[in-house]
């Protein structure tokens, strides 16, 4: 974490006094993303902020730009895929008042002390980025006919011996 943002929050504190933090957070630190990584290079930026909207639903909103080191399945090499998100949380007390929330909004169900770690919500988010199959968008798209082999033509088709039997 950075050193203007604390290990823990205090949600409902924070939502009141409409406090914001910013800081990076090295991927190297984030053990659940990781071993979705191909290494651990690069750090991410984020900027967290604490409020409620017009309709009084308290919220913390997350900004994060990060580089994460993955490999492309297609061509097997290392890649930077470039994470640029904005998520707005909803806190909710019970999981009850999830229906509650405007539709843009993702649930964040606070526990009863309403303490929340702020690298664990930045590293929730990244985990989300990465895509199931990392692809390299720059590398050369696999666009192949595959067409049989003249010994698979030549070969007898197994259901042919069906097909007379059907017309007897």
């Amino acid at each position: 974490m950075s050193a203007n943002t604390p290990e823990m929050l205090d949600a409902w504190r924070m939502v009141a006094a409409r406090r914001s933090f910013e800081g990076r957070l090295p991927l190297s630190s984030m053990t659940r993303l990781q071993d979705l990584l191909n290494d651990t290079d690069g750090e991410a930026r984020y900027t967290i902020e604490f409020d409620q909207d017009a309709l009084r639903v308290p919220y913390v909103e997350l900004r994060i730009e990060a580089q994460l080191p993955l490999i492309c399945q297609r061509s097997l090499q290392r890649f930077l895929l470039p994470v640029s998100l904005v998520q707005r949380l909803g806190l909710v007390r019970d999981e009850a008042d999830e229906a509650g929330l405007p539709p843009d909004y993702e649930a964040l169900l606070v526990p009863e002390d309403g303490m929340l770690h702020p690298a664990d919500l930045v590293e929730d988010e990244l985990v989300l980025a990465v895509p199931v199959v990392p692809v390299n968008p720059e590398s050369d798209a696999v666009e192949r006919d595959w067409p049989a082999q003249e010994e698979e033509l030549a070969k007898a088709n197994p259901f042919a011996a069906l097909a007379s039997l059907k017309k007897n």
